[in-house]
């Protein structure tokens, strides 16, 4: 069975999941407290990700390269990627891994840096993964958050907003590289628009994800977009997956929902929809008709 991508914090916050979650508005920080023996995993991060490990070791995959956060550590990720991750126990820990998990938003991103009137410097590449240390200010700080996570309900919400904006005034104080990160986060540069489409044609991705990797607000990528491929980037992305839906249930014994997921559609129902509106013929209906089930 094909592992289905999950998009996260949407992912996590769902009432099936065993997290313990402090949200409000989209602002979420998520605590992992967990027995594993390397459990893996594919993500999509809808929003951009601070993760701090207190205990274990949580390794990342991504772009060809991987990163190993451990205990003490945090990684920096940014918005609108993939990342196939792995959960390990530390030497002498075994089984249990716990980590803290702070989504942060643009906006949220942007009342940060009007309030704090912190400006970017020298212009730096952005890095969409960036492993750091963290320090006793920072340990203390994620400490501080476990009451909460014993009575959620009894949390205000406009006070995660509060320690949200806490943590980046921590950051701010004691790591000035990350918090030039953070910076170039909100400041994508202009991409190639078929090469971002290509790569991410697989992933569950919204259009407001493609205009934020193309570095463009989403009228003007639909603009542009149509120039390239006169349509719109919404029809050419369904009728690629289609395609690419079609060229498996021809050729392969994959179940229609794994090609559903493979081919990035996050819905079995929407995917037999589409797919019998373009070819006239149900998913399974086609798959049977090659003699694969």
């Amino acid at each position: 069975m094909v592992e289905r991508v999950l998009k996260v914090p949407q992912g996590l916050v769902s009432p099936e999941n065993s997290q313990r979650v402090l949200k409000l508005n989209g602002l979420s920080v998520i605590k992992s407290y967990t027995f594993t023996q390397k459990r893996k995993g594919t993500l999509f991060l809808e929003d951009h990700l601070l993760l701090f490990v207190q205990h274990g070791i949580y390794s990342i995959s991504y772009g060809g390269e991987i990163y190993t956060v451990h205990q003490n550590e945090m990684v920096l990720l940014k918005k609108a990627i993939s990342i196939q991750y792995q959960k390990t126990e530390a030497p002498g820990d075994p089984c249990l891994l716990e980590y803290k998990m702070f989504f942060l938003k643009d906006d949220l991103l942007r009342e940060f840096f009007k309030m704090a009137d912190i400006k970017a410097k020298n212009p730096q590449l952005t890095v969409p993964v960036s492993v750091r240390p963290v320090n006793e200010r920072l340990i203390k700080y994620v400490e501080s958050l476990e009451p909460y996570f014993n009575e959620p309900e009894k949390v205000d919400g406009n006070l995660i907003k509060i320690k949200l904006l806490e943590l980046l005034y921590d950051l701010a104080a004691t790591d000035e590289n990350l918090m030039q990160q953070l910076m170039q986060l909100k400041q994508q540069v202009r991409g190639d628009i078929p090469k971002i489409v290509e790569e991410n044609i697989q992933n569950p991705v919204s259009l407001e994800d493609l205009a934020y990797l193309s570095g463009r607000s989403l009228s003007s990528f639909k603009r542009d977009f149509q120039l390239i491929y006169n349509m719109s980037p919404y029809h050419w992305l369904r009728e690629r997956r289609l395609d690419r839906a079609k060229e498996l249930l021809m050729n392969t014994d994959i179940s229609v929902t794994d090609i559903c997921f493979m081919t990035g559609f996050e819905n079995v129902a929407h995917f037999s929809r589409a797919f019998k509106e373009r070819y006239g013929n149900s998913p399974i209906s086609y798959k049977r008709k090659y003699k694969f089930i």
